[in-house]
């Protein structure tokens, strides 16, 4: 794959045609020979591809490669605004795929129909007079050849463009059995011919490959369910106040940024938003799992497609269409359904040469029967055999199936895994390390002492810590100006400001320079007061962060407090009974990270550690085994990027979110056993598949060579391999 440019595009297709792994693989190489296309993707259970490419090459290319693979491809939208929707997308790919079960059903039932007599004449009536045969080709014939007519028409449709698919293998074995059958209307005669003739053995055939993929089409339809739930959050329609007070509803297309909607008790909320008047009970279990109602007043965010309990409010919308939260977790959700595991490569290398040699494989059988002395009819039905049982469908299906139901679950239940490759590093993990504040910690500090040295009082102290920090995002910095908005303080607007990560924030304030941070950098590493030094280590020992704020001769030590989360202290019991070491990693003083540490159950902390370092303090651990990595700030990006596996705090900033491969949309940190766990659960149902399915043909192909196995009953358990494939993943909607 070349790359001309560094400004990358993705674009998603839904192909059309594909019948088996080894579609895949043929699609992903002529998508690849694209100019500046990077990386392609097929995904055999959601026929979709995504394609990573520059500029240079169009979307049309993209349709017209697929098209010389031999299949088609239509573009999926990714405006939401644009003439179809990703939910009208979604919607319009439903009404497609039932409109091919429709045929499918109507196909399936004719077969049936017209094979019960066939087979009933088949089997019980020996010897058969001349016209019964014949009555047995007018069955057969239509059965077979129209029926069974989609079999040949995309084997002839691959043939033309020099492969083969999983519906070569059905067209050869039904069409061998068939052509054979005719020949042998015309080369025998009288009672001889009922020896000959084989139409029931490809009827049928056709028959439970029909039923076979009619069951997979329903089955498939029951994975997609997470996805199609998230689409169906979103209301269609929404409340708007004019400027004039006056409400109108309008489409949800058309509400913009800015814009104020009411929402009335029991509605969904339409978009994302901010509370301006009212206040409610919503409930957000949808979105986060979390099945307790929050509460939601003035300045309050709230979120689309969550549910309106009790009261009525109104809220400014600050987030519409692709922007929502709503939207993004349902395109994550498709990526991550569309990606593929690591673990799928080997079964997709395989799949790629499996056709061509099952062929061989099928003719070789039939010209040893031939040449040991057993008849070409013996060697025949062994051959198409071997051609019908050696589907690699369960190949293609282990790995995409369970992906789908796992990361779909997911979501229910708040967990959003970013793809397949994030999903196998998380069910592999043997270290966590996590973040404090607001991991550990509910991540919401407030001020809960203030000490001077100096000229200053406590409330000059807060006012000049207030100026500073105002231009802080830091956690800390927050509970600040909190403690300052409710003693009714005003500050100056620094004149200067710098923030220095990992130590704290410097600026002028009133013609003064002002640091605010950690000690060691504020004030120097030793402390040589020993009033300071006294009131460190008593606020420390509480398990408080303690800073220092310094303005020329004057020093006051602030110190913090953050409510450790309930469900902290069951999450780490939680990972340590999953055999998972547990670490803390915090920028915090040693005491006080040693008080948390202690309520929570962890031995083993790391203080004092700046942003930078904690990517080698990941690095360190990564040598023992696979290593996650639980934050939710801009300083937890690096170590999060270093991780094997990042997991963010859904409350945490943006940058950590797209770092992670993991999100949990709770501020519960019970969700990071839970989504190894489910890790765990879908990586056991891939390897489950893969390995069933590699055992089936193992076994099965040696078995139909050697004239064991009917073609009939070959074709029942090539439908029933891939069935089981997709009825073991969807056991993953139950996981709790």
């Amino acid at each position: 794959m070349n790359d001309h440019s560094d400004h990358l595009k993705e674009t998603r297709l839904s192909i059309q045609g594909m019948t088996c792994a080894s579609c895949v693989r043929r699609v992903e190489r002529a998508l690849a020979k694209g100019d500046s296309v990077t990386d392609a993707t097929v995904n055999f259970a959601t026929h979709e591809a995504t394609i990573l490419h520059g500029p240079t090459i169009s979307t049309d290319e993209l349709v017209a490669a697929v098209d010389s693979a031999g299949y088609s491809a239509q573009v999926i939208p990714s405006d939401p605004h644009a003439a179809h929707s990703a939910s009208e997308h979604a919607e319009h790919l439903r009404l497609e795929s039932e409109e091919s079960k429709k045929l499918m059903q109507k196909n399936l039932w004719l077969s049936a129909i017209l094979t019960a007599p066939l087979f009933a004449l088949s089997m019980f009536w020996h010897p058969r007079p001349e016209w019964a045969s014949w009555l047995l080709f007018a069955l057969g014939t239509p059965a077979i050849l129209w029926c069974g007519r989609g079999f040949f028409v995309v084997a002839a449709k691959a043939a033309r463009h020099g492969t083969t698919t999983m519906d070569t293998l059905v067209a050869m074995g039904t069409g061998a059995a068939w052509i054979y059958s005719t020949y042998a209307l015309f080369a025998y005669s009288g009672h001889e011919q009922s020896e000959h003739i084989y139409f029931e053995t490809g009827a049928v055939i056709v028959v439970l490959i029909l039923l076979g993929r009619y069951m997979e089409a329903k089955a498939k339809s029951r994975m997609s369910h997470a996805i199609r739930k998230l689409m169906d959050l979103a209301p269609k329609l929404a409340t708007i106040v004019d400027a004039d007070g006056s409400e109108r509803e309008v489409p949800i297309s058309e509400v913009l940024v800015g814009m104020t909607v009411v929402v009335k008790p029991g509605g969904r909320i339409p978009v994302d938003g901010e509370v301006i008047s009212g206040e409610s009970f919503v409930n957000e279990s949808m979105v986060t799992g979390e099945p307790i109602p929050v509460r939601k007043t003035p300045g309050d965010s709230v979120t689309g497609g969550t549910v309106n309990e009790q009261g009525s409010f109104t809220f400014r919308a600050t987030h519409v269409g692709s922007e929502t939260m709503l939207a993004q977790i349902a395109s994550l959700v498709q990526r991550a359904q569309g990606s593929k595991a690591p673990l799928q490569g080997l079964a997709d290398r395989i799949s790629s040469v499996f056709v061509p040699v099952v062929i061989g494989i099928a003719v070789l059988t039939a010209l040893a029967y031939v040449f040991s002395g057993r008849g070409l009819e013996t060697g025949l039905l062994a051959a198409v055999a071997v051609l019908v049982i050696a589907c690699p469908c369960a190949l293609g299906l282990a790995t995409p199936t369970a992906l789908m139901v796992g990361t779909g679950r997911g979501a229910e239940l708040g967990i959003l895994i970013k793809d397949g490759e994030a999903l196998e590093r998380a069910g592999r993990i043997r270290s966590v390390l996590l973040d404090k504040t607001g991991t550990i910690t509910e991540g919401k500090p407030r001020l809960t002492d203030i000490v001077t040295f100096g000229t200053w009082t406590r409330t000059d102290a807060l006012r000049i810590a207030s100026a500073l920090e105002s231009k802080s995002e830091h956690p800390v910095a927050r509970a600040v100006l909190q403690a300052a908005k409710a003693e009714g303080l005003q500050w100056e607007e620094p004149t200067t400001f710098e923030a220095i990560g990992g130590k704290g924030v410097t600026g002028e304030v009133a013609g003064l320079m002002v640091s605010v941070g950690k000690p060691d950098w504020v004030i120097g590493s030793k402390l040589t007061a020993p009033e300071i030094a006294e009131a460190f280590e008593n606020l420390e020992s509480q398990g408080k962060t303690v800073f220092v704020v310094k303005a020329g001769g004057n020093i006051a030590v602030f110190a913090v407090s953050d409510v450790i989360s309930e469900s902290s202290k069951e999450a780490i019991s939680l990972l340590r009974q999953a055999d998972i070491e547990v670490v803390m990693v915090t920028g915090d003083n040693q005491r006080a990270a040693n008080a948390v540490a202690q309520k929570v159950g962890i031995s083993k902390v790391h203080a004092g550690v700046l942003p930078a370092d904690k990517a080698q303090h990941v690095q360190a651990y990564q040598e023992k085994g696979s290593t996650a990595m639980v934050g939710d700030g801009i300083n937890d990006a690096p170590a999060l990027a270093q991780a094997d596996l990042g997991i963010a705090m859904g409350h945490g900033t943006e940058v950590a979110i797209e770092t992670a491969g993991v999100t949990l949309l709770r501020a519960d940190l019970r969700g990071v056993p839970q989504a190894i766990r489910l890790a765990r659960a879908t990586l056991g149902t891939i390897k489950w598949n893969l390995f069933w399915a590699f055992i089936y043909n193992v076994v099965m192909i040696p078995l139909a060579a050697l004239g064991l196995l009917s073609p009939m009953l070959a074709a029942g358990a090539m439908a029933f391999s891939s069935i089981s494939v997709i009825l073991n993943s969807l056991r993953l909607r139950r996981f709790a």
